[in-house]
């Protein structure tokens, strides 16, 4: 396989993904699937943070009747059930994993301090940062930025369900254009759902890309890695 042309990364997983066609909870079989190209990628020497969604248990906006500050509280809770999963998932793969979450829980997972993060990744541990930011009203897009800016990511890659970024729902609209490459300003300025406004503004203001690809193609991580036309890049 080539070289990687990015040092380190941080791959942003909806929880539906783990989820796979159940739409709630976690099915094994996908988590394994997502763990084994992880582990493909980091045996190219790429260091890898994850920072994973909670939507197949709990999405904060969604409830209607709760406090939204403990519904968002709901939402970090489950995703690091995601992150747990993931990482007994990826230690399978034989590498070593951390659970680092912004919300202190010692017994299941290591509280989240920026220098210990960076040294996991310099000692070649893959890092997944659960409960957000540990805030209510940011989403885990917006941690995925946040985490990406700290750690010094070169490229947050955006796994989702379709090729890329396009300018209507290709799930919808059969004449639906994808962007092979787009700016902050753009994305913003055409309202297109890549990531929430928050999260592309921290990125534009850090000069951080952001890659939109498809998950659910086998080996596409390993791709965008490598350098391979895959998917859309978000840049200045």
């Amino acid at each position: 396989m080539a070289e990687p042309i990015y040092k380190r990364i941080l791959l942003k997983l909806s929880g539906e993904a783990l989820a796979a066609g159940q739409g709630f909870g976690v099915d094994d079989d996908r988590v394994a699937e997502i763990a084994a190209e992880v582990a493909d990628v980091h045996r190219l020497g790429v260091e890898i943070g994850i920072v994973v969604g909670g939507g197949n248990f709990f999405r904060g906006t969604q409830s209607k009747d709760m406090d939204r500050v403990q519904a968002d509280h709901m939402g970090m809770l489950a995703t690091v059930i995601n992150s747990l999963a993931l990482q007994s998932a990826i230690e399978k793969q034989g590498v070593f994993t951390r659970v680092m979450s912004a919300i202190e829980m010692h017994q299941v997972a290591e509280p989240y301090i920026r220098r210990r993060a960076i040294r996991h990744l310099e000692k070649g541990r893959v890092v997944i940062f659960g409960a957000g930011t540990g805030n209510p009203y940011f989403s885990t897009d917006t941690a995925a930025s946040l985490r990406a800016v700290e750690i010094g990511a070169e490229v947050i890659m955006k796994a989702t369900k379709v090729d890329g970024i396009y300018d209507a729902d290709p799930m919808k609209v059969s004449t639906a254009t994808m962007f092979e490459e787009i700016s902050f300003s753009d994305v913003l300025h055409k309202n297109l759902k890549v990531m929430d406004a928050t999260a592309i503004s921290l990125c534009r203001e850090n000069k951080l890309p952001i890659l939109v690809f498809n998950l659910n193609t086998r080996g596409n991580i390993a791709r965008v890695v490598t350098g391979e036309k895959v998917g859309s890049l978000v840049t200045a």
